[in-house]
C-alpha cells in the first residue's frame, strides 16, 4: 500500500486465520487449549464479573435455569465439540486464550511478512482492529493500536 493509497483510511480490519497468522494455529492450538481448559477457568474465574455475564448469558441461551450449574460448562464444551458460534463461547474462549498468552503456555504464530507491513501502517498513523481480538493482541501487541 502507498501513502496515495492511504489517503483517507482511518483503520485497517484485517482477520488472523490465514491472514495474519495460520489456520493450523488456531485450529491445533487455541481451540484445543481452550477446550482442555475451560471447566478449570470457570471454577477459578467464576467471581469475575466478566466471566459471570458470558456464564449467564451461556445459561440463558440454552434454558438452563442455574447459571451456576455444571451444565453451563457442559454446554459450552458441547458448543466446542459442534463448532458453535455462540457470542458467549467466543468471548470466554478470548478470556482463556489470553490467559494461555500470559502464562506464556504458547506464542502466537504470524506470518514473517506481517510485521514489516503493520509498523508500515502504524507509521502512517492508521489504526487496526482484528476480529478475535484476543487472539490477534499478543500477535502484534508491540506494533498494533486500537482503532480510536
Amino acid at each position: 500500500m502507498s501513502n496515495t493509497q492511504a489517503t483517507g483510511v482511518r483503520a485497517v480490519l484485517t482477520d488472523i486465520e490465514g491472514t495474519t497468522s495460520s489456520i493450523a494455529f488456531v485450529k491445533d492450538v487455541l481451540f484445543p487449549y481452550a477446550r482442555a481448559h475451560l471447566t478449570r477457568f470457570i471454577e477459578t474465574h467464576r467471581d469475575d464479573p466478566a466471566v459471570t455475564r458470558w456464564l449467564d448469558a451461556t445459561a440463558r441461551e440454552a434454558g438452563i435455569d442455574d447459571p451456576h450449574s455444571q451444565r453451563v460448562a457442559e454446554t459450552l464444551l458441547r458448543w466446542i465439540d459442534e463448532d458453535r458460534k455462540a457470542t458467549p463461547l467466543k468471548a470466554l474462549q478470548g478470556m482463556i486464550w489470553k490467559a494461555g498468552y500470559e502464562a506464556g503456555d504458547y506464542k502466537a504464530h504470524i506470518y514473517p511478512e506481517v510485521p514489516a507491513k503493520l509498523r508500515e501502517w502504524k507509521a502512517l498513523a492508521m489504526a487496526f482492529r482484528f476480529s478475535v481480538w484476543h487472539a490477534a493482541r499478543p500477535c502484534c501487541s508491540a506494533i498494533c493500536m486500537t482503532s480510536r
